[in-house]
């Protein structure tokens, strides 16, 4: 008997059960997680940018998890060698209908209390990224980069050298309510638990489904594809590019980021992946697929975004439309110059009226505490985020008692 389980050895699971055993060290904690490996799907194939909070509501769980979850890594990395390097990045406005947006960025950057954000003109934002083009731009000092996994991986570490268990290959199969525990049958055996905590990811609303919680919620799959610069070419950026978000869709676009072991990415796009873990185009789940395609609210997106999803479609196949949203932000980009670089998934909640959940969501039922929803900046949150589920934990525990 566990006293917990969580599912999911993502950076959010790892998080939360490290806290929890950090809170509680007496209790039997055990991570569950379909993979052989940690970190093997969003935490694993993410820009590896550390947010700075600046684009999120002010007071919304995005924001202040963000920003308390930062100053927590910066705490961590350096406590444990994590690499990383608060560089900061620019954000770009590159046409005077973008002129406004920016403004509202950089009002509600300093709503959620950044310390020295500035507005520049074109001169100084070519003197931090010499080969960007801009009208305007906004300096953010806080943003920095990192490799997710190492964080990932060290929060396993941690956990497992302090008692507690990380399974893998240990697919869930389904969750049973008994009259005093929950059991959680996998493809290795039953393991039983007095709490479970789904930290399922791609796969939160299947997971929350055999808990019992019914809520009208369906995990879209977004695949974001990453470009890298040639190596001769890496000098035409610096650190962090970003452009000012299209606000008629819930995605940042494509930008430039440097990495924090080497080489510079350019991306993500976002186009709809046709099975929850499709990281190319040719990877296709027929059930999946279908599954996303049936959900109402699926279909109200779809309706909603159609002109900018065509156009993210499109430039999924095309490098030439790809460079050319590149070209926007650095005009000397040429497409010989990029080489396709992977792809990420993200887990997008969408409501059946067509909503996407702009938060983070943690729902809690009797023995259960399903993460439903925990987009990006998930990574950058993942020590506030864990240290918020492990105090639900804890109060839930001792309800029960």
């Amino acid at each position: 008997m566990n006293d917990v389980i969580i599912i999911g050895a993502g950076i959010v699971g790892l998080s939360t059960a490290w806290n929890l055993n950090r809170l509680a060290p007496h209790l039997k904690i055990c991570v569950v997680e379909k993979e052989n490996r940690a970190a093997a799907h969003q935490t694993g194939h993410n820009s590896g940018v550390m947010h700075s909070g600046i684009y999120y509501k002010p007071g919304s769980l995005k924001a202040l998890n963000c920003i308390r979850g930062y100053e927590q890594l910066l705490v961590f990395c350096q406590e444990h060698g994590i690499a990383h390097d608060v560089c900061g990045k620019i954000i770009v406005a590159t046409k005077p209908a973008e002129l406004p947006l920016l403004d509202g960025i950089f009002v509600r950057g300093n709503q959620n209390g950044l310390k020295g954000l500035r507005k520049i003109g074109p001169e100084a934002a070519r003197e931090i990224e010499p080969h960007v083009q801009a009208l305007q731009a906004i300096w953010v000092p806080q943003a920095g980069i990192i490799h997710y996994p190492d964080v990932a991986n060290k929060y396993a570490e941690l956990l497992q050298a302090a008692g507690g268990e990380v399974r893998y290959n240990h697919r869930v199969l389904r969750i049973r309510e008994m009259p005093d525990a929950m059991a959680v049958e996998t493809e290795q055996g039953t393991l039983e638990a007095r709490l479970v905590i789904n930290c399922a990811g791609l796969y939160s609303d299947r997971v929350a489904a055999m808990t019992g919680l019914h809520e009208p919620i369906k995990i879209l799959p977004f695949r974001g594809e990453y470009y890298k610069l040639v190596p001769e070419r890496e000098q035409l950026v610096r650190n962090l590019i970003y452009p000012v978000p299209n606000p008629n869709f819930p995605f940042l676009g494509v930008h430039f980021t440097r990495m924090v072991h080497g080489g510079i990415e350019a991306g993500p796009n976002a186009v709809l992946a046709f099975r929850r873990e499709g990281y190319s185009r040719w990877q296709i789940h027929l059930g999946e697929l279908a599954e996303t395609l049936a959900f109402p609210g699926f279909r109200k997106i779809a309706a909603k975004y159609w002109d900018d999803g065509w156009a993210e479609i499109r430039r999924s196949f095309s490098k030439a439309l790809f460079v050319k949203a590149l070209q926007t932000l650095v005009p000397e980009i040429r497409p010989e110059d990029v080489v396709r670089h992977g792809a990420g998934v993200r887990a997008m909640a969408c409501d059946i009226h067509g909503n996407l959940i702009d938060d983070f969501l943690i729902v809690e039922k009797k023995r259960v505490i399903d993460v439903c929803n925990a987009p990006s900046p998930a990574a950058t949150a993942s020590l506030a985020i864990g240290e918020t589920v492990a105090k639900k934990a804890l109060a839930s525990a001792r309800g029960m008692n």
